[in-house]
């Protein structure tokens, strides 16, 4: 069994690459709705300053240590050596798996556009795969009956994986109002879509290994991500010095939990 392990406020799920594979399709076989969150940075720090967020991340059935930063923390905090688990590399792994086992997926979230390219590198790439459908939602706010009309229109598909993509931290606000409602595992995948359908580039390993993904964002998109990354990555460095250093939050260092 995978475990849980806190950095600053959040319990961030362990283990390797593989096990969180074969933790989502235990998911798809014993739990009738879940959610799996992909946990870096920003989504800490959202996370610190939001109690109610924290507690949506918490309550995931799997919260991946998405970034880099993450993965190194849980060595220097616990000692344990910890793979990185990125969306962008997951969904693939699993989209795989998914046409080897013979589970279907569905893709929500995104645009039209997006959407069909996804679809078509999918199908492309495994002719085998179970497609249960997709679907772009209106970007604004659902009323109950528009949200209830997708639910159904999902459940009625038997998918068993649903990606979302309808970035942090909308799409998980998204599943945790969702979980019980939509009967799959959920996963929220944000930008995963845009680089699995060769939409955007993602740069060599070397520089993923250092970390050095969100500079790339950042040259792409400054207007819209300086903020996050500037602002949010130092207070990130601050928190992270803050809880391993203060004498009061030594406690921390051995707070985990079991995942069921």
């Amino acid at each position: 069994m995978q475990q849980k392990r806190r950095l600053l406020k959040s319990y961030i799920t362990t283990g390797k690459f593989a096990e969180f594979v074969e933790q989502v399709f235990w998911l798809t076989d014993n739990k009738e709705s879940s959610y799996v969150c992909f946990a870096n940075v920003h989504m800490l720090v959202e996370a610190y300053q939001d109690p109610s967020f924290n507690k949506i991340l918490n309550e995931a059935d799997v919260a991946s240590p998405d970034g880099g930063p993450l993965s190194k923390l849980m060595k220097v905090q616990y000692g344990q050596q910890q793979d990185r688990v990125p969306g962008m590399d997951l969904m693939p792994r699993l989209i795989e798996e998914a046409a080897a086992r013979g589970k279907s997926v569905y893709f929500y979230g995104s645009t039209d556009d997006v959407l069909e390219a996804v679809v078509a590198t999918a199908n492309a790439k495994h002719p085998n795969l179970r497609v249960a459908g997709y679907y772009s939602p209106p970007f604004r706010q659902l009323t109950k009956e528009e949200d209830q009309s997708i639910v159904d229109m999902i459940n009625a598909t038997g998918a068993d994986l649903v990606f979302v993509a309808l970035g942090c931290p909308k799409q998980e606000r998204w599943m945790a109002e969702h979980k019980g409602r939509v009967k799959a595992c959920m996963l929220g995948v944000g930008q995963a879509y845009m680089t699995y359908a060769g939409l955007e580039k993602r740069l060599p390993k070397w520089a993923r290994d250092w970390s050095l993904e969100w500079t790339y964002r950042l040259y792409q998109e400054p207007k819209r991500l300086w903020k996050r990354y500037l602002v949010t990555n130092s207070t990130f460095v601050y928190l992270t010095l803050k809880d391993l250093l203060l004498p009061g939050n030594k406690h921390r260092k051995t707070s985990s939990v079991t995942l069921n």
